[in-house]
């Protein structure tokens, strides 16, 4: 049964379904150059499905967001050895930017990694995406490090990080 988390216009965002996936994966096919394997997406619907969003308007899949959890260093801390939501990938298709749809897909998937208790979130951003960058500071994210190359094509990435407790 799909649960609307939030409304927004014209488009629903709410938790992802297996029969989500393969719009999910045209989407990330469209509009990102990092790709993974079927069995991945099934992983993460499995591991993490209160942070795995889909946007919708009447018609189609418009965007998604997919995380998991994981324990290690913190971000925040000295010594801390904590459990970490991780942002895998969000993406918007081009026509529906600009919406506020990746903004909704972020905050509900924070929701979600906050109901498996973990104390801080953090995701991989090109250096070059200003809007995205931009956004995640709206969003209270604080950029941690540089990732010298991070990408395939050598781009480097931000870490950047919010703290959940």
């Amino acid at each position: 049964m799909q649960v609307i988390l939030r409304e927004l216009g014209d488009c629903n965002i709410r938790r992802a379904e297996p029969s989500d996936l393969i719009p999910v994966m045209e989407i990330n096919l469209k509009t990102l150059p990092e790709h993974y394997s079927d069995y991945f997406y099934e992983s993460l619907l499995a591991e993490l499905p209160e942070a795995f969003i889909v946007a919708e308007n009447s018609e189609n899949r418009i965007g998604y967001i997919m995380c998991k959890t994981e324990y290690g260093f913190s971000n925040f801390k000295k010594l801390g050895f904590v459990k970490k939501g991780h942002v895998v990938s969000v993406a918007v298709l081009d026509e529906y930017r600009k919406k506020g749809i990746g903004r909704a897909l972020v905050e509900e998937s924070v929701k979600g990694v906050r109901l498996r208790k973990c104390d801080e979130f953090y995701l991989e951003v090109r250096c070059s995406n200003n809007d995205a960058v931009r956004l995640y500071e709206k969003l209270g994210f604080i950029i941690k490090q540089q990732l010298n190359a991070y990408y395939r094509d050598g781009e480097d990435a931000y870490l950047m990080a919010i703290e959940l407790s």
